[in-house]
């Protein structure tokens, strides 16, 4: 099975959430930038973000944050989302089961492949960070992915943009792709996901069937 991030992987969705939370942070008295946004918490579950800016911060957020956050979320997503280049060409020559295992919340994981019209390659194997108890760099929503559907953490290739997601899809035993088209700095990036255990690294989508097909040997 071929297990895959949402954001920055099927959708280009990392700048429009990075945004809405950069802006939520500056009405509460928080000046983060959208760039420290997504270079800090790349691939992290929001409450974890939270969590996380909290701590740094000793400030409690607001109580009504989180659901706020989420609202405005979605409502950009589906005015502004699109795919990653290419994603439906790979999604449709890629052999075998696939499915997503994303950080984000499935109102939004469904929102996302809904309006860029990706969710048929999936559904139903769509897996929320929000159903285990350790977000991403731990394994647990991958081998929750695995064994949802039946199949051995050790026959999953992950394909992954962020160092959380690789070092999960790692430790969880599985093969970890990156992925880095959708990054602005995708040199750094690149060997950022190579240290923490990705097996090789695709820029474009077109590049991902073999990329898969050399993992798997056949």
């Amino acid at each position: 099975m071929v297990i895959f991030d949402c954001n920055g992987v099927l959708v280009d969705s990392e700048p429009i959430a990075a945004a809405v939370l950069a802006e939520a942070f500056k009405r509460v008295g928080m000046a983060l930038t959208v760039e420290s946004m997504m270079r800090r918490f790349h691939g992290r579950r929001p409450a974890d973000i939270f969590a996380a800016v909290e701590a740094a911060t000793g400030k409690a957020l607001p109580l009504e944050f989180s659901s706020t956050v989420a609202a405005e979320t979605l409502r950009r997503l589906r005015a502004e989302l699109r795919a990653i280049p290419h994603a439906a060409h790979a999604l449709t020559w890629i052999r075998g089961p696939k499915a997503v295992a994303s950080s984000s919340p499935l109102n939004r994981i469904r929102t996302s492949l809904d309006v860029t019209g990706l969710i048929r390659f999936f559904e139903p194997r769509l897996y929320s960070g929000s159903d285990v108890r350790r977000g991403k760099p731990a394994p647990d929503l991958f081998l929750l992915a695995a064994a949802r559907s039946q199949v051995e953490p050790a026959q999953c290739i992950v394909v992954e943009d962020s160092a959380p997601g690789v070092a999960a899809a790692a430790a969880a035993g599985m093969a970890p792709i990156g992925f880095v088209g959708g990054s602005q700095t995708p040199g750094r990036l690149a060997s950022e996901l190579l240290a923490h255990g990705a097996r090789t690294v695709v820029a474009d989508m077109r590049a991902l069937k073999n990329a898969i097909t050399d993992l798997r040997g056949w």
